[in-house]
């Protein structure tokens, strides 16, 4: 069979012979063109970071962020269109804030990564909408603990422990299977997550960027917060340092 489209591709309610969905195909791929972005579950939270690449230099330093905060419990870290993830982030805030209006109380993590994850869905279903070209990692901490998802492109959604999308995916994946989360603070999973984006950003030879960091932890009182300055600004100086001890070794 054919691994290019040849016409089975105008439309994502249309399968090619071999049973794909082309346009899901290429969503994935501008997932897969964006900067990386990390999420890890640890004992005490989560920590999401994420790499900004600095497209120009007269951006403005901290403009147009890639972690932002659906409630107040809730954080979510994208890579992709940066335009469909607002999107999603704005539906995010609509059944956060629908479901605090209906129960009274803030929706758990799980049943906000479901309703996102069947939103995306439907947009692969009919002709004349186009699948999101996004990820999202979605940090929650409720009554169950600190909880990670990501929800992918085809509307797929899982619960992880450390997750990463985006461009480097598999490098951060292998550096973070030899983590021990489960025994691992907060604060020691920001100078990781710091560390992997450095690891996965050299080996891309991509231009310069900005780490975005934040974390929904005891630490935080449960609220979902970017990570302090000067706490971030000491994370990736250890990170840094790591790096280059390691590509001396």
């Amino acid at each position: 069979m054919s691994s290019i489209g040849t016409g089975y591709d105008l439309s994502c309610t249309t399968f090619s012979p071999d049973g794909r969905v082309f346009q899901v195909e290429y969503a994935t791929k501008a997932v897969d063109n964006s900067g990386t972005a990390i999420g890890l579950r640890v004992r005490d939270g989560v920590v999401l970071g994420v790499e900004k690449l600095i497209l120009s230099k007269m951006l403005v330093e901290g403009s147009n962020r890639r972690v932002l905060t659906v409630d107040e419990n809730i954080g979510v870290a994208f890579a992709g269109l940066s335009a469909d993830a607002r999107m999603l982030v704005k539906r995010c805030r609509t059944e956060a804030s629908g479901y605090r209006d209906f129960y009274g109380s803030p929706i758990p993590t799980h049943v906000l990564s479901d309703r996102i994850s069947g939103y995306v869905q439907a947009h692969t279903l009919y002709a004349h909408l186009r699948p999101f070209g996004c990820a999202l990692l979605i940090a929650g901490y409720d009554a169950k603990g600190p909880q990670l998802f990501a929800v992918e492109p085809s509307g797929l959604s899982w619960g992880f422990y450390g997750c990463a999308i985006g461009k480097g995916k598999q490098a951060c994946k292998t550096e973070i299977e030899k983590l021990r989360l489960s025994a691992m603070t907060c604060r020691e999973a920001i100078v990781e997550v710091a560390r992997i984006i450095q690891l996965a950003h050299d080996d891309s030879k991509e231009k310069t960027y900005e780490l975005d960091l934040s974390w929904v932890c005891d630490e935080s009182n449960h609220m979902h917060q970017a990570v302090p300055a000067a706490l971030k600004a000491e994370a990736i100086a250890k990170a840094k340092q790591a790096v280059e001890e390691a590509m001396g070794e």
